[in-house]
């Protein structure tokens, strides 16, 4: 439940491609043509759209197979609200639905740019290379 003195409010709800669009490129993410996100967006798992006063500001989605493997993705605040803590708020309520309904054995992992690692370090990820593995990519822009 919200602070009645607090500006913010967390939804859990997934955003609408438009805001999808405009929240990624606020927050300097790359944006993504409006035709793949109308495919993605029905197939989040679990997502949390962050408002002020009303306007979307920031995001969050978990995407994957409902029980062995999960991403966190999209996590973003607009630059004008950063540093006030809000992406920590909308990690943490992804974490908790992660442990609320995603099974034990289930494999969790994210992408983190830059100095993201260290939020994401404080809800227990782990830095792979450290591991025997590795995590890897491929661009469908390169075929």
């Amino acid at each position: 439940m919200n602070d009645i003195n607090d500006p913010y409010e967390l939804r859990v709800e997934v955003p609408s491609v438009e805001t999808f669009r405009r929240l990624r490129t606020d927050a300097g993410l790359s944006d993504r043509a409006p035709e793949a996100v109308a495919l993605a967006l029905p197939n989040t798992w679990h997502g949390v759209v962050l408002h002020h006063e009303g306007e979307p500001i920031g995001m969050g989605r978990i995407i994957g197979d409902g029980g062995t493997a999960f991403q966190v993705v999209d996590i973003c605040v607009h630059p004008a609200h950063q540093g006030r803590g809000l992406g920590r708020r909308i990690m943490a309520a992804l974490t908790e639905e992660l442990e609320r309904r995603a099974p034990a054995t289930a494999y969790v992992s994210l992408i983190a740019d830059g100095p993201a690692r260290f939020l994401y370090e404080k809800f227990g990820f782990a830095d792979t290379a450290t591991h025997d593995s590795i995590g890897m990519y491929r661009s469908m822009e390169t075929r």
